[in-house]
């Protein structure tokens, strides 16, 4: 990175953190220039009062310093300690903001982004990242370290030049000591990038192996793999498996640890050694020849070591920050992934009389950062309030199909249009509201089945409990104790309801009837159920359903009865449309042949 880029990003996480709490930011500040400028109190009133008692100074005097000491220095740490409380309340707000930053931009990201593969494993990185200390609170650690070694450089000096102007003392001995204090900064700052250059490199190799064990950790312990485990005695080679890892992640990081102590011995301890001796040795000199006194001897040594210890972590926090940089970039580069999908501004048309309809236009799809085609040339046109059915075999692009119609996607080449409009141009959070869809992979949340019906905190109860009958699912919601109040699942509520896949689906549907959008969408709704009980729920929505648009896609059949057109998929294209018994009557046709590979379960 260059000299430009590190202060950019510097600047950006600083106003990051101070956006995040500013109550945190500023304790922080003045916390650190307390706990900084506490040392130098007793430092500077315990020479006084030495130089006083060897002077034989009157008694009111060296009690106003002895007061002066514990008073200033029990005024500091009382603010301090007010101060610190302050940061540790304000901390845990400081974090809690920072997570919903992750939140926020998944909610803003383009449904394209929470897909890519890439995209979540850089989420998962800089999470990894912020939990083993670097990124956005590693600056606040090297922030906090650079206010406390600034203040003290500055008051070490402050205290200590009258050191360098010493007739007493050897110019060369002044001038060896001012040499020693920069070649100590030089080699801190030497052995501190060959020390990051170590743990960097580490680390790195480390970002699998993060991943790995966390990914393992959830195996493990997560209830739904339990019976796999269990069942099928896997518990012994997971362990052998995840014991290998750490086994060598232990080898290498005791090897990087040995190395790191090597460089800071040869970086900071040599010359801090050499540097105190010189320095006792010229006011071990001064004070033979009676040109110093005591008090500033005292003085002297306590804020040259200071200085020396300040000096050491003022390089060693450069060196820090420099690296911790390279993480704060890749932090920051998934917040500004940006949101390409064109809004738009049109209003969709309110039409009564169905005169509307919707087109695909020749249009091709590919998943980012993928080669192969999803869809290819696909173009099909229907009729707002129609009946429409997309079958086909198991990959074979139906529910791309759907995501595109939704603007979950936009085509890679081709155009979707409504009513002779690209849908592109409509506005996007209002068109998104035009449907209602029960994905294949439908999510229900561990809150109540009201609110999972609904997906608000707020809601009708009477309309979501209608909606759950017609979903077929109101004898089981009878069956429970708190009705539309019960949790699902046991994440959230101890008395949470564990339901069956089949359950699952039939209130994801009453989800969809519930928006009540023109729209009506279900990727393959019935796929936890049996042909009987499929068949009953297609018959029941196709009552339900009303003068809606209705989609069904399914690569099971008894749907299709019920539909005004059906779009056969096969390998990302459409190869027949028409109506149930116009493609079943086509011989040779894949409908024909899906229909009667099927055929024994719905005789």
């Amino acid at each position: 990175m260059k000299l430009s880029e590190h202060i950019r990003t510097l600047k950006r996480g600083t106003g990051l953190l101070f956006s995040l709490s500013k109550t945190y930011a500023v304790c922080f500040v003045f916390d650190n220039l307390i706990r900084a400028i506490l040392p130098y109190v007793p430092i500077y009133f315990s020479a006084l009062l030495i130089d006083g008692l060897i002077c034989s100074a009157p008694v009111r005097l060296l009690a106003l310093y002895v007061l002066l000491t514990v008073g200033i220095v029990f005024l500091l740490s009382l603010t301090d300690a007010w101060i610190s409380a302050r940061l540790t309340v304000s901390q845990n707000s400081l974090y809690r903001n920072e997570s919903w930053l992750y939140s926020e931009k998944a909610m803003e990201m383009a449904y394209a982004s929470i897909e890519d593969r890439e995209v979540r494993a850089l989420h998962d990185r800089i999470r990894k990242e912020s939990q083993t200390g670097y990124n956005l609170f590693n600056q606040v650690y090297w922030l906090g370290d650079s206010i406390h070694a600034l203040t003290q450089i500055l008051l070490s000096c402050s205290m200590t030049v009258s050191f360098f102007t010493l007739e007493a003392l050897p110019l060369s001995g002044r001038l060896a000591i001012g040499v020693g204090i920069l070649l100590s900064a030089a080699c801190s700052t030497l052995a501190g990038k060959k020390e990051q250059k170590i743990w960097m490199d580490f680390l790195a190799k480390c970002v699998h192996f993060n991943v790995l064990s966390e990914k393992f950790s959830q195996y493990e312990q997560d209830y739904k793999s339990g019976k796999d485990i269990r069942m099928y005695g896997m518990a012994d080679s997971l362990l052998s498996y995840i014991s290998r890892f750490y086994r060598t992640i232990t080898k290498d990081n005791t090897r990087v640890n040995l190395l790191a102590a090597l460089w800071r011995l040869l970086g900071t301890g040599v010359t801090t050694f050499l540097l105190r001796l010189g320095t006792y040795s010229l006011l071990l000199y001064a004070a033979l020849q009676g040109n110093i006194s005591v008090g500033s001897i005292t003085r002297y040594v306590s804020c040259i070591l200071l200085l020396l210890t300040a000096v050491s972590k003022i390089a060693s926090v450069g060196q820090l920050m420099v690296v911790n940089n390279t993480y704060l970039k890749r932090y920051f580069s998934y917040f500004d992934i940006p949101n390409d999908m064109y809004k738009g501004s049109l209003t969709i048309e309110k039409r009564d009389d169905n005169e509307c309809d919707v087109e695909f236009r020749d249009v091709s799809f590919r998943y980012p950062n993928t080669q192969s085609y999803a869809l290819r040339h696909v173009s099909l046109k229907f009729r707002v309030g129609q009946r429409l059915a997309i079958v086909g075999e198991n990959g074979s692009g139906k529910t791309t199909f759907i995501k595109l119609l939704c603007r979950l996607y936009d085509p890679t080449e081709g155009e979707i249009l409504l009513n002779g409009v690209n849908i592109q141009k409509y506005d996007y959070d209002e068109y998104m509201s035009i449907f209602s869809v029960v994905f294949q992979d439908f999510n229900l949340f561990a809150f109540s089945i009201g609110q999972n019906v609904a997906t608000n905190t707020d809601y009708d109860a009477d309309r979501a409990s209608l909606c759950l009958q017609k979903a077929g699912f109101g004898e089981r919601l009878a069956s429970m104790p708190a009705g539309l109040q019960t949790c699902l699942y046991k994440d959230y509520d101890p008395d949470g309801v564990e339901i069956s896949g089949g359950e699952a689906q039939k209130i994801a549907l009453a989800r969809a009837l519930y928006k009540d959008s023109p729209f009506l969408i279900l990727d393959e709704p019935t796929a936890a159920l049996d042909p009987v009980a499929e068949y009953e729920v297609y018959t029941s929505f196709n009552q339900i359903a009303s003068d809606k648009t209705t989609v069904y896609i399914s690569h099971r059949l008894a749907s299709c009865r019920f539909c005004d057109t059906i779009a056969v998929f096969d390998r990302g294209q459409i190869v027949q449309t028409g109506d149930h018994a116009s493609l079943l009557a086509a011989e040779g046709g894949k409908y024909q042949e899906l229909w009667h590979a099927q055929a024994q379960y719905y005789t």
